[in-house]
């Protein structure tokens, strides 16, 4: 359990869209409903993924151009090979090294990676700097200290009950701040006021109990990366005791929350939230 990081494995295109992608394009459809940012924008999107905000930004918010970015190389191509517009852009980069030149966007977004990059305060820095002065800076991240997903949280509760030393792993543990004052905290400490930070919530829903077990088994993220590194043994004790923990012969139905913010920033070099007219 000493490279804890080496369980996120967040590579494998099509593995993550059956753990996580699903339920990101509804999350994502949402969150740029609440954002409600201004059409014909410049937009840059730092960790792309497999495309679920990307897809929602091009079918939603009409956007004038969009530089999705994510430092896999996997993602990027699984991304391309689903999503052909000519307002988009596919380049490799980290959230510390953004493709853009200064003052350039009028969007900087993230979803759902913010709390996976390793240098929070320089990715916040850097999604400041190529954002135009009165462009938006708006990110995501799942409730996970609150158990905002569901169906990853009954799984660490699982594995903790039958793997003590899994406790580790669990993102409620590994990313506290994701929280409404955690985040503030961090905006604050980045330069941001005056922020909107609200739930934003989805159902996910599993026919039965295996369409929820599998994804766990196909090793993209870190719930699914814990558990294909244990033997066969121990992965079966572990399907059981979740299998009983969940109590269900049918469709396994569980919340999803995910804390979302956005803030404006003036020309003034002010923050502030506002809703933009579409």
């Amino acid at each position: 359990m000493n490279d804890i990081a080496g369980f996120d494995a967040w590579n494998a295109g099509q593995n993550y869209e059956h753990y996580m992608g699903r339920w990101s394009r509804q999350i994502a459809a949402k969150y740029v409903e609440w954002l409600a940012p201004p059409r014909d924008a410049a937009w840059l999107e730092v960790g792309c993924g497999t495309g679920a905000l990307t897809e929602a930004i091009l079918s939603h918010c009409g956007p004038r151009s969009l530089l999705s970015t994510d430092p896999s190389d996997a993602f990027l191509a699984h991304a391309r090979s689903t999503i052909d517009d000519r307002r988009v852009r596919f380049e490799a980069a980290s959230g510390q090294g953004l493709p853009a030149d200064d003052a350039s966007m009028d969007v900087v977004a993230a979803a759902l990676v913010l709390n996976f990059v390793p240098d929070r305060p320089s990715a916040l820095a850097e999604m400041q700097r190529v954002l135009k002065p009165d462009g938006w800076l708006s990110f995501y991240v799942w409730d996970y200290p609150g158990g905002g997903v569901g169906f990853i949280d009954a799984f660490w509760k699982a594995a903790a009950e039958v793997d003590p030393e899994a406790a580790v792993l669990d993102e409620r543990r590994r990313f506290p701040f994701c929280t409404r004052d955690g985040l503030a905290k961090i905006c604050h400490a980045a330069g941001l006021r005056s922020l909107a930070i609200e739930p934003i919530e989805i159902e996910t829903v599993f026919l039965d109990f295996e369409a929820f077990w599998r994804p766990f088994t196909l090793g993209a993220g870190p719930a699914p990366g814990y558990c294909a590194s244990i033997p066969e043994g121990h992965r079966a004790v572990l399907k059981s005791h979740l299998a009983s923990a969940l109590k269900s012969n049918g469709p396994i139905r569980l919340a999803a929350r995910a804390w979302a913010v956005k803030a404006h920033r003036d020309a003034d070099g002010n923050s502030r939230p506002r809703r933009s007219p579409r």
